[in-house]
């Protein structure tokens, strides 16, 4: 949570001519509410913004799952014509949709989506593009070396950040293209690969997320989640299907994770938005 006064900062100055981050003392203190990963460090300074970018698909009842089998079902409670007014129960499995995985998805006692600090939910963005890789080889992965060239190119990672993966897989959301099965019903579609997640979490870096367009942070041939493994238990969070990060520069955006907050929740559709 962000200390006495640290929010009251924030409305203060959120407005299309500057969003401005909790200072790094309140973000010292959001992040002490877990012992795993390192407190971020990233220096207060303002930012600015003049685009809002959705990063959210629309949920509906036959969205893609990993599974194959619908994970979404809606009944009718009321209706405006004979009630005067529109009501609708909805039953969704967490990890439906654009969701989060909170650490506890892939831990024995890790963090579940309630308890995940909301200072480490509005972090800095960074993307790496790995489309016209994946557009060849639909397991493609985020390797070591794509971090050391963007790396390179952008200089070291924001502290505190998520990076997310673009591959371009979002256009095959509405297809069977989407999970991919091969005749032995084994998926391919890209994900970050665990040398990767290890990488993240090494060298002074300090990764709070990890982000993908696809359906899952491991490539989909994976058979053992190493990269879950690797990542969630150190109370990290990810996002899966992802949408629209093609839109969004290569550094310079502020993530904005409206997550879910169910006591005990493993994680569960989420409302992402890109301040560019």
């Amino acid at each position: 949570m962000c200390v006495a006064g640290c929010m009251e900062r924030v409305y203060e100055r959120l407005s299309r001519r500057g969003f401005f981050l909790c200072d790094t003392t309140a973000l010292g203190a959001a992040a002490a509410y877990t012992a795993m990963p390192r407190s971020p460090s990233y220096a207060a300074e303002p930012r600015s913004f003049s685009k809002v970018v959705d990063l959210t698909h629309a949920l509906w009842p036959e969205f893609p799952t990993f599974f194959g089998k619908p994970q979404v079902e809606v009944e009718v409670l009321f209706n405006y014509a004979e009630h005067k007014f529109n009501m609708k129960k909805w039953s969704v499995v967490e990890h439906t949709g654009t969701h989060m995985d909170a650490p506890i998805h892939f831990s024995a006692d890790g963090q579940d989506a309630a308890e995940v600090p909301i200072g480490n939910l509005v972090v800095p963005l960074v993307v790496i593009d790995i489309a016209a890789r994946a557009e060849e080889n639909p397991d493609a992965q985020v390797t070591p070396d794509d971090i050391r060239a963007f790396e390179a190119a952008h200089g070291p990672l924001p502290d505190g950040c998520c990076v997310a993966m673009y591959s371009g897989w979002e256009k095959h959301l509405r297809s069977d293209r989407y999970r991919n099965p091969d005749e032995e019903g084994v998926m391919h579609f890209p994900g970050f690969h665990p040398e990767t997640a290890q990488m993240l979490m090494s060298d002074g870096r300090n990764v709070l997320g990890m982000a993908v367009d696809t359906l899952s942070l491991d490539f989909g041939p994976s058979k053992d989640f190493a990269t879950h493994y690797a990542w969630l238990p150190t109370n990290r969070w990810g996002l899966e299907n992802v949408a629209n990060l093609g839109a969004l520069p290569p550094v310079g955006a502020t993530l904005v994770a409206g997550t879910p907050k169910f006591q005990g929740a493993t994680g569960g559709p989420s409302r992402l938005i890109a301040l560019v």
